[in-house]
């Protein structure tokens, strides 16, 4: 298991996720031989299990302002945002089935109410980013706006998944009407806050990056939310590939993330932007310390490596005969 120890600090796919958070912080809580990517592909319970133990996604954890009307309200290990405008709130990803009622609690926290969402909106599909999108529906009566090729799964709880969807009721999530059917480029606009919304296919055919601009102290930010570039155990997107251009898409998808060049960012894993790092320091930067234009670089650069990396794996192609 010595490979494990050698992953970057960014991770090198979700393959990897949980197991560096279980070699450098969780290993007394879970078995002490961790399972191969291999192992992991072919069981996707186990797969779920140990990342949501090692990352704590059904832990709650303080809410806390980043910039302007934006709030983060999600779990330990699972981000939710949320933007308090004037017209009523915008709520971008829940975490897993489990997190409606910690993200009302954190909502509260904050002084506002969870009945004045108005709209929802998500990165994915997966239940681990909108597995409680019934749940607060229910609450809020919000319309739900989602990227047209992740429709079906939010309607049917995980069923049309590509990859997940013969596991659905490991992976899936309570199915939920959606009520605004969003395409490359589209907007959604409450209040003062406007999101953009950009197809960026690869993780699930409807992955989405929102891209929006928020004004705190006579300061604009670009504030950039990336999705669609990392893969989990069992995707193929070379040899065999998981769908018919899932490998197009991956590499259309992480070049426009690369370009995107954003002030501020939010991962939709906590661990990927260093969210507790970064709540430490705001007590005494503020907005300073979610400032992170090269944290956001050396992200995506960790995901391009580790498509390339996928890439030659599945091609048999050995380290050592790679070009330098």
């Amino acid at each position: 298991m010595k490979d494990w120890n050698l992953a970057p600090p960014f991770l090198r796919g979700a393959a990897l996720i949980f197991v560096i958070a279980v070699t450098q912080t969780f290993s007394q809580e879970l078995p002490k031989n961790l399972p191969t990517k291999e192992e992991l592909a072919k069981n996707n319970k186990l797969f779920i299990e140990l990342a949501s133990k090692a990352l704590k996604w059904d832990v709650p954890t303080d809410p806390i302002k980043i910039v302007g009307p934006l709030y983060f309200v999600g779990t330990t290990g699972l981000s939710s945002w949320l933007f308090a405008t004037s017209d009523g709130l915008i709520l971008l990803n829940t975490g897993t089935p489990n997190s409606g009622p910690m993200i009302v609690e954190s909502i509260r926290k904050l002084g506002f109410r969870p009945e004045d969402i108005k709209i929802i909106i998500n990165g994915h599909g997966h239940s681990d980013h909108a597995g409680a999108f019934a749940y607060m529906k229910n609450i809020s009566g919000a319309q739900i706006a989602i990227m047209q090729p992740d429709v079906a799964m939010i309607e049917d709880g995980g069923k049309s998944d590509f990859y997940y969807g013969h596991d659905w009721q490991i992976m899936g999530q309570p199915p939920v009407k959606v009520d605004r059917i969003l395409r490359d480029g589209d907007t959604v606009r409450l209040g003062e806050v406007v999101l953009t919304g950009y197809s960026t296919p690869g993780h699930t055919k409807g992955a989405t990056t929102w891209v929006t601009t928020l004004v705190d102290g006579g300061k604009a930010y670009k504030v950039v939310f990336p999705d669609g570039g990392g893969f989990n155990p069992g995707y193929h997107v070379a040899r065999e590939p998981s769908y018919p251009g899932i490998n197009r898409d991956y590499r259309d998808t992480l070049h426009f993330l690369e370009n995107l060049e954003p002030d501020i960012w939010g991962g939709h894993h906590t661990e990927y932007f260093d969210l507790e790092g970064k709540r430490k320091r705001a007590a005494t930067e503020g907005v300073k310390a979610w400032i992170d234009p090269e944290g956001y670089r050396i992200f995506i650069a960790s995901k391009c490596r580790a498509f390339e990396d996928q890439v030659d794996l599945e091609m048999g192609v050995k380290p050592d005969t790679k070009t330098q």
